[in-house]
């Protein structure tokens, strides 16, 4: 089985259904397949076949769904690209995934012309949009001209790669995760079973579509004949107005974006009655989120935990149906942990011996799984591979406890955990407390080496518009709600926080610019 047969099937069951609705344009799903073979027949036309490597550098649209499927059934490999990343970093993946080909939003063409320049490389370019700019290939001119590609010409098989999504580099340079055309379909036949997707639901792309934890759905929704609704890019207004004009029933959105919608204005002036859940992962949330989330849009909530290299969900906060009878205020508890592990995943919290701890919600270890939607490893990167992947288990880095329920829930990252004193402090337990204070908006803690103690707790922090604080306030504040040695000794007020391209807090960033300032 490959990638591509899912989009023929939707066109086979569902040929007259709207499948797509894209910035005022809607493509049934007879429409979207005669789309992606037609691209497909384009790139095969420019010398593009099994193996080939395509870069995609665009916005939310449609055509970033078309080439995932054209790339898919043509047994080509797609390298989703973060346009947030400067054009030095687009080149080193230019030249590391050994691009054939680049589709890129003529928006980004200054920033396309740059990466190629610092890769060195003279790669064509189909252009999204490119209007009347003459000598640029236009990628509607090009569909138009190509005749139909005929899906029974694929050969290899599901272990074969489909695409290499490079990460945010949290940890420093960004390694390219392969993913097999098995991996992402395993994966979106445990969604389909978890979440309960059918036809009738309209998933909304509001998380850009070069990260996982948004173009998972581009596999699940189709093959159920779903909708798929795309925003251009995250605002809030919009996706609150899209909600409601689309009857969007299912998305997925960081913690951060969610903070964003639910504390809009402008919130309570739209209608949500059509959503039936909110799923939300990449950080911890508060329960006090998780609330206001259930409360404000009238919908069930799912956290969810994963990462790129596990395409990506490892647990959802999905609840057994004996806690659904828990009070409501210990069932927002459940569903802001970690959660259960994932319908195809085999997860365990081991100690540093290999042992796992125990289920009793205290003892911290580290996370660790195996299936079939698990990365066959990093892109030109074996002994990356093998330090990440052991006897068939990746070891992913976080920390966790699990309860005799078997609910994850992550305290931090290895990297994260700051030793102070001797004492372990654990960030996301701090930023928890913060984000209990109403002035702040978005926290973020990071240890900073210090003389004395080894390590400092540091927090930076964002407050909500028109309210202010200082220093003093904030540790206090922290002081009266934990242990002493684990409150923060130094906050930086900042007017926002760095993010990666998935819209996680990049600590690295804070860690070695305030690091080097001491």
């Amino acid at each position: 089985m490959h990638l591509g047969q899912l989009i023929s099937k939707a066109s086979r069951l569902y040929p007259h259904k709207i499948g797509v609705k894209c910035r005022g344009k809607y493509f049934t799903y007879g429409e979207v397949y005669r789309r992606v073979r037609k691209l497909c027949s384009v790139l095969e036309k420019m010398g593009l076949k099994t193996g080939s490597n395509v870069g995609m550098l665009c916005y939310n649209c449609h055509t970033f769904l078309e080439a995932y499927f054209a790339t898919a059934l043509l047994g080509a490999i797609l390298v989703p690209i973060n346009y947030r990343l400067s054009g030095r970093e687009i080149g080193f993946i230019v030249e590391d995934a050994e691009l054939s080909l680049l589709i890129s939003h003529f928006d980004f063409e200054p920033l396309v012309r740059e990466s190629l320049l610092c890769a060195g490389k003279d790669v064509p370019v189909i252009w999204i949009e490119p209007e009347s700019q003459k000598g640029f290939l236009s990628y509607e001119e090009l569909l138009e001209e190509a005749e139909e590609y005929s899906e029974d010409a694929w050969g290899p098989g599901d272990d074969w790669t489909a695409q290499i999504y490079y990460t945010s580099g949290t940890t420093g340079r960004p390694k390219g995760v392969m993913l097999s055309h098995k991996n992402c379909y395993i994966h979106a036949l445990s969604a389909i079973a978890e979440l309960h997707l059918t036809d009738s639901d309209v998933w909304l792309h509001a998380a850009p579509m070069f990260h996982l934890a948004d173009a998972w759905a581009t596999w699940a929704i189709t093959w159920v004949g779903g909708t798929h609704v795309m925003v251009k890019k995250f605002e809030p207004r919009t996706v609150l107005e899209t909600i409601e004009r689309e009857r969007v029933t299912i998305t997925n959105m960081i913690p951060t974006m969610l903070n964003l919608l639910v504390k809009h204005p402008d919130f309570k002036a739209f209608d949500y009655s059509s959503l039936r859940v909110m799923l939300s992962g990449g950080a911890p949330i508060a329960p006090e989120l998780v609330k206001a989330i259930i409360e404000g849009f009238g919908c069930d909530y799912v956290q969810t935990y994963g990462m790129t290299e596990t395409s990506p969900y490892l647990t959802v906060s999905i609840l057994k149906e004996h806690l659904k009878a828990l009070p409501p205020e210990e069932q927002f508890a459940f569903k802001a942990k970690t959660g259960r592990e994932f319908l195809c995943v085999d997860l365990k919290v081991v100690k540093e011996n290999g042992e796992e701890v125990e289920r009793d919600g205290k003892e911290v270890g580290e996370i660790i799984v195996r299936g079939d939607s698990i990365t066959k490893g990093y892109w030109k990167l074996p002994e990356e591979t093998e330090k990440t992947i052991k006897g068939g288990w990746l070891y992913t880095g976080d920390l966790a406890t699990i309860d005799e329920e078997g609910y994850v829930n992550i305290v931090d990252r290895k990297k994260d955990m700051i030793i102070t004193g001797g004492e372990n402090v654990y960030t996301t337990e701090v930023e928890s407390v913060l984000y209990q204070n109403p002035k702040i908006l978005e926290a973020a803690v990071f240890g900073l080496p210090d003389e004395i103690w080894g390590e400092i707790v540091c927090a930076a922090v964002v407050l909500k518009e028109g309210e202010s604080a200082d220093e003093k306030e904030i540790i206090e504040f922290c002081k009266e709600r934990m242990a002493h040695y684990k409150a923060p000794k130094k906050v930086i007020f900042l007017n926002e926080l760095p993010k990666t391209g998935s819209g996680k807090i990049a600590k690295r960033i804070l860690r070695d610019q305030y690091a080097s300032q001491k």
